[in-house]
């Protein structure tokens, strides 16, 4: 037997297996049914699998690059040439990680799965989490860079096994069992 159906058309299943596959690793444990949890930690475990495998395969490189002068309210410093005002940038070093062939070929395998993740930016106000909706309060999540950083240095000495299933009982409705799905 190859995988579950899960009653939906292939291209249906397959999205719907990537999302919960991105927010698994995303938030660390979601909500779901059993039979999408057992196809979900397939999926998963292969991505933590290679993300171990080229945790460490990079090169750091020196390379000049142009920020911009900030004054001290961080605002960007302007001078005006040729009566237009035109930021004014600073040469500095910055050290980048660059991915060697195999680990380049790891990170594109898993674009293909994971889906872009945008986090808002939360703010505590009065005891109260505050999520803002304006897009500059908004910031693109890199998950391939997520799992390489933060996740595989996490299971190094694990031979497999990096999810956990925990049946929570029938769900109300239809009576499908619910379990949480996390990563141990």
């Amino acid at each position: 037997m190859g995988y579950r159906k899960l009653g939906r058309t292939s291209d249906q299943r397959k999205a719907m297996l990537r999302g919960l596959a991105t927010q698994l690793l995303y938030h660390g444990k979601i909500v779901t049914t059993e039979t999408r949890a057992k196809e979900v930690r397939k999926i998963a475990e292969k991505l933590i699998a290679m993300a171990i495998r080229e945790k460490d395969n990079f090169d750091e490189v020196v390379v000049k690059a142009k920020v911009p002068r900030k004054d001290e309210n961080g605002k960007r410093v302007k001078e005006v040439v040729d009566g237009k005002r035109k930021t004014v940038y600073d040469e500095v070093d910055k050290t980048i990680k660059k991915d060697r062939p195999s680990r380049l070929h790891a990170r594109r395998q898993m674009l293909k799965v994971l889906y872009p993740v945008t986090s808002s930016m939360t703010k505590r106000q009065d005891d109260v989490m505050v999520t803002s909706n304006k897009r500059k309060d908004k910031k693109k999540i890199d998950m391939a860079a997520k799992m390489f950083d933060e996740i595989a240095p996490k299971y190094v000495g694990r031979n497999g096994g990096y999810t956990r299933i925990v049946k929570i009982g029938p769900r109300r409705g239809d009576g499908a069992m619910q379990v949480i799905i996390e990563l141990v």
